[in-house]
């Protein structure tokens, strides 16, 4: 009889413990391999999906979803970007035997000290002179600081000659880099170098013809370029370097004159201005700050309170207070009113890619860089052509535009990244060029007769853009359709191109820039 009752519970509690089991499975608190029969991919380096073979394991499927609404003060921090944490760079991740021919890399500058003060409240409490021992440091940070002392040495473009190689003010000048800031483009060179040194990207004894450096007269810009070039190629001949000068900020060269351009963006300035003071809780937030400071509410708007404020807190620093006033005024800004403020900005990025006018001023905006991106690339490819005699002193294989938040911001909308956040401190968007390993051994396509405009040949050159270190390619508008499960699974150079010659502009109803610029409103 006991035997009897031990067998019965040892049945009993077995059953309970299968149901459990499964209950467990269909509520998703067991993980399980999301790899099925039609399904048997696998990521490889930078987002490259090959197959690893059939799997028999049944699937239970996940309910998808929504992305949680960012949390503003989260969205923040990262926005600060501060240089705390490891970062994982997919640059340079490509195929077996593909050769990478070049890159082109556009940076927003680091960290800098507000643009505007708010009246009434002191200055934040910043040193922008640069030392070793102060954090956040970096081992190439003494060695930089020594190196940009031989910068007379370079080749520079009026007016960047006289321009500050370092951030020197020990009380921060508006707008100037912080040690922040070097700090956080050491690092992005840093990592570009463990990136392509497998590749063999410059050589040793690299030519003044291979490296182009370009930047805005702004000090910030410029200092961010040197650091992230001092990050990449240490103690670097500054003899071999020439800085070039870019007047613009949408580094337009000699192709910024377009007036469909500037009314885009009017447009676009409205739409801000009318979703703006629409938002109640927003104006409300803003008459109790002004409030606080003895301020017309209209005097602390034009202070942009949230310039200052966010670089507060990307240092640490306690919001700013006032001394009561007779006014009833007095007390101290909160992280609270930091959030509406915060909020309301990125409600503003969601509408702004509904309405679609931004999109059509980055376009036009970012037009001339994207061309010379291709140029540079269609020049390289032919430089790298089979049987081809190479040019004297090489290609120009490594290219770094220093810029602004105003240069990236259209540059990820032009290629169509609408999710994409705004450009952090210290952002990089990359382009990199690679060679099939048959193109590396003479086997393209053929029928480029003389005299014939050298064509890209299918299958032969590729192209990826990566976004502080992710692989976007295909969220990019020229290659979102292209098939990279399929034979070829990188995005052809051929799609970029025509992208850029052509396609980019049917969004605005025409056929070319110049069409585009100067075309009458219908």
């Amino acid at each position: 009889m006991l035997a009897q009752n031990r067998f019965i519970l040892l049945v009993v509690v077995g059953a309970v413990l299968a149901i459990v089991s499964l209950s467990l499975q269909f509520l998703n608190l067991i993980p399980t391999t999301p790899i099925g029969e039609d399904r048997s991919l696998h990521t490889l380096d930078g987002g490259v999906r090959v197959g690893l073979g059939k799997s028999r394991k049944r699937v239970i499927p996940v309910p998808h979803t929504n992305a949680p609404e960012p949390d503003p003060i989260t969205e923040a921090y990262d926005y600060c970007n501060t240089p705390n944490r490891s970062e994982q760079a997919w640059e340079g991740h490509s195929l077996v035997d593909y050769k990478l021919l070049s890159v082109q890399v556009m940076i927003r500058h680091g960290d800098r000290y507000p643009l505007y003060f708010i009246p009434k409240t002191k200055r934040p409490a910043i040193d922008c002179t640069l030392s070793p021992s102060r954090n956040p440091s970096h081992p190439q940070l003494s060695s930089f600081i020594s190196h940009m002392g031989l910068g007379g040495q370079g080749h520079w473009e009026s007016p960047l000659s006289s321009v500050p190689r370092l951030p020197s003010h020990s009380n921060c000048e508006m707008g100037e880099l912080t040690q922040t800031g070097v700090v956080q483009h050491l690092r992005n060179g840093q990592l570009l170098r463990q990136a392509y040194k497998r590749h063999k990207l410059l050589p040793s004894d690299w030519s003044a013809r291979q490296v182009w450096v370009e930047t805005t007269g702004k000090s910030r810009t410029l200092q961010s370029g040197l650091a992230l070039l001092y990050g990449f190629l240490p103690d670097f001949d500054w003899t071999k370097l020439s800085v070039h000068h870019q007047w613009s900020t949408l580094f337009c060269s000699s192709a910024c004159d377009c007036p469909a351009r500037n009314r885009f963006l009017e447009d676009e300035q409205r739409r801000q201005y009318r979703l703006r003071v629409a938002n109640s809780e927003l104006e409300k937030t803003y008459t109790d700050m002004a409030r606080t400071l003895g301020l017309p509410t209209r005097q602390l708007r034009a202070a942009n309170p949230i310039d200052s404020l966010l670089c507060h807190l990307c240092h640490g620093l306690s919001f700013p207070c006032v001394p009561a006033g007779d006014n009833g005024s007095g007390g101290c800004l909160t992280p609270a009113q930091f959030a509406v403020i915060r909020r309301q900005q990125l409600e503003d990025e969601v509408d702004r890619r509904r309405v679609g006018l931004y999109h059509k001023y980055a376009l036009l905006a970012m037009y001339p860089y994207l061309n010379r991106t291709a140029a540079k690339m269609e020049r390289v490819a032919k430089g790298n052509e089979a049987g081809r005699r190479p040019r004297a002193g090489g290609e120009e294989v490594f290219t770094l535009s220093s810029a602004h938040d105003v240069t990236m911001a259209p540059l990820l909308s032009a290629l169509g990244l609408e999710e994409a956040r705004f450009p952090r401190f210290a952002a990089r968007v990359v382009f990199e060029l690679w060679k099939s390993p048959l193109a590396t051994h003479g086997q393209q396509k053929k029928g480029r007769g003389k005299g014939e405009r050298w064509k890209v040949a299918d299958g032969e050159l590729f192209i990826r853009v990566l976004y502080n270190g992710q692989d976007v390619t295909f969220h990019t508008t020229f290659c979102r359709s292209h098939d990279r499960h399929g034979a070829q699974p990188l995005c052809p150079l051929s799609n970029f191109l025509s992208f850029v010659r052509r396609d980019m502009f049917r969004v605005l109803n025409a056929t070319s820039y110049q069409e585009a610029c100067y075309k009458r409103p219908g």
